[in-house]
């Protein structure tokens, strides 16, 4: 069962009569999807919005590349339901090296689903929220294109007004890389405030990383986080779905070329630095093996499905899920986070 479900989220104003037909907000035209652009600088945005109107629908909202802000919703014919929410906007909007696509300059918002209506949207700069930056890999960040989807872009939903998710995370990189690149940790660093969450995965792309090349890159971003007040946060990679039997390989939970146990490394780091650690390893294994070899298929990508089969990347329901098991370690360790989810 998914974490993300519109029982999570709760409209900041009572739904109430409107048979009025309303016209499309300032900046939003088309029907279905409705689209909305505010040209606005890189930042923090305040957003509310009001959906239904005049006729029944069914709206889910998106914002930038294809990051998921609320699941489908329904409103009954003459009724208007206002939801919030605290959106980061970066450019390029998607992955920051620009893999993909990098958008638009501003804020995007999409709304779809069956007959979307909306009544109104305001978009105002948020006054210093709590910022939950991800750093990453393609298992994590912000997917320009379909069907590939990243957790980071579906625990969305979760996060009340008052906290935003920056995703800094970005596809091919390793812990390594990630350190090194310009546009990834010495970009997202500087960012980081008092109290802001640093949400840390790697372990897919560090197929030939030393035990010590590995721990030495954790700790420096520990370290570095540490030093601007922000509060990092390990996060073991989600399995592979590579199957010998009923049980997952050793390649698929992480045990990489040299034979660095990379989720077993990331939690010794954790405990060495005194830093949270989400298992995500051991949860997803959990989830995947329970499902088993076959059912577990649709947490990843199926050539039926999707037009290609991966067996390490997630469809947009199984990004859904891992995101979901994010979530729960948030809520049931009481991170910084915890206190802005729905």
């Amino acid at each position: 069962m998914g974490l993300l479900t519109l029982a999570t989220l709760v409209g900041t104003g009572a739904a109430h009569a409107d048979t009025a037909t309303r016209a499309l907000p300032a900046g939003c035209s088309g029907t279905a999807p409705i689209k909305c652009h505010y040209a606005v600088s890189p930042g923090n945005y305040d957003v509310t919005v009001s959906l239904g109107g005049a006729t029944a629908a069914e709206t889910d909202m998106w914002v930038e590349a294809r990051r998921l802000m609320l699941p489908a919703t329904k409103t009954a014919a003459g009724a208007v339901a206002t939801y919030s929410f605290t959106v980061n906007v970066r450019q390029p909007e998607g992955q920051p090296t620009g893999q993909g696509g990098t958008g638009n300059p501003g804020l995007d918002i999409r709304f779809a689903g069956t007959n979307p209506q909306v009544s109104a949207v305001s978009v105002k700069p948020a006054n210093q929220p709590m910022v939950a930056y991800l750093a990453g890999d393609s298992t994590v960040c912000d997917q320009f294109m379909a069907p590939y989807t990243g957790w980071g872009q579906m625990i969305t939903p979760a996060v009340g007004p008052g906290a935003s998710v920056a995703n800094y995370a970005d596809s091919g990189e390793s812990s390594g890389s990630f350190l090194r690149n310009s546009a990834l940790f010495p970009a997202l660093l500087p960012k980081v405030r008092a109290n802001d969450a640093v949400f840390i995965q790697f372990g897919h792309n560090d197929k030939q990383t030393s035990a010590s090349a590995f721990r030495s890159n954790l700790t420096s971003m520990i370290t570095q986080v540490r030093a601007k007040g922000g509060v990092p946060v390990l996060v073991t990679p989600p399995v592979r779905r590579q199957f010998n039997g009923s049980r997952l390989t050793p390649t698929a939970l992480h045990v990489n070329g040299v034979g660095v146990n990379l989720p077993a490394e990331m939690r010794s780091v954790g405990t060495a630095q005194n830093v949270p650690v989400i298992d995500l390893t051991t949860k997803s294994k959990t989830l995947v093996e329970s499902l088993g070899p076959s059912a577990s298929a649709q947490l990843f990508l199926r050539s039926s499905v999707d037009g290609v089969t991966d067996n390490t990347h997630f469809s947009q329901y199984g990004a859904s899920q891992m995101g979901g098991l994010v979530l729960q370690s948030i809520r049931e360790q009481r991170l910084p986070l915890a206190a802005y989810l729905r």
